[in-house]
């Protein structure tokens, strides 16, 4: 899973470094350069090809982000499995079942994320404030810090073998071993989905805040001080987005 993980992170940097990084953000890019004659060209290309750069980008960022953070259930899963001939398969399966979660987050938030962006265009007040987006998300993500759900969610992340127990009663190994990673995807979903929200604020190419909020979200579910950092990260998230929507109304009256 390690070699996995390096070669994501490496081709999300390569790929952010090169001219085709700007794919990995907003902006109209789909109307010009070689994306722009690729949309010509095919069926409703400016829709087809931004989705399928955006899911091929979503897979590798979680793999990036995500992965990391469930090394304490694949390693408990691994042990679990070690003498059966199949093991690296199942393991394979967990894997699949965990990214596909996190590919169905990662298609409604685009879908969402794709809806805002059409309501900026048609909107002259929202074009102009464009701040009010970036502080609801802000907002939404410090409070979403304090709530049950949160942590109901995280501590099923951070018990990972009694979570694999819950769950492996034989049978269809095969079957079984893409439900953990599926189920787990879902707490883990459930836990983190906010702070992935954060990306698109930021960007969604932007490989330092990859590594930033991957580091936290792997530290919420896997150290012991994981759970003391939920509630100064909610302040600092609520206190940021007041700072923004202060200096932009502030401005405004200038």
């Amino acid at each position: 899973m390690g070699m996995l993980v390096t070669l994501a992170w490496l081709t999300l940097w390569i790929w952010e470094q090169s001219p085709y990084g700007r794919y990995l953000d907003h902006g109209r890019w789909t109307e010009i350069g070689l994306a722009g004659s690729i949309c010509r060209v095919l069926p409703n290309g400016t829709v087809v090809l931004p989705a399928l750069l955006y899911v091929g980008g979503w897979v590798l960022m979680t793999a990036a982000m995500m992965l990391p953070t469930t090394i304490p259930l694949l390693e408990a899963f691994r042990r679990l499995t070690r003498r059966r001939q199949d093991a690296g398969r199942l393991v394979t399966l967990v894997v699949v079942g965990y990214l596909t979660v996190w590919l169905l987050f990662g298609v409604t938030a685009h879908l969402l994320d794709w809806g805002v962006n059409e309501a900026v265009r048609q909107s002259v007040w929202l074009g102009l404030n464009g701040w009010v987006l970036g502080v609801f998300v802000l907002g939404i993500a410090g409070v979403f810090q304090f709530t049950d759900l949160k942590y109901r969610c995280l501590d099923r992340c951070r018990a990972p073998l009694s979570f694999i127990l819950r769950h492996w009663r034989g049978g269809n190994v095969q079957r079984q071993a893409l439900a953990i990673g599926a189920h787990h995807g879902i707490y883990c979903v459930g836990c983190c989905w906010a702070l992935m929200l954060l990306m698109f604020i930021v960007g969604t190419g932007s490989v330092g805040w990859m590594l930033l909020l991957g580091a936290v979200m792997a530290i919420e579910k896997n150290l012991p001080i994981g759970r003391l950092l939920g509630k100064p990260l909610g302040g600092a998230l609520i206190a940021g987005a007041a700072i923004v929507a202060f200096q932009n109304d502030a401005l405004s009256l200038l």
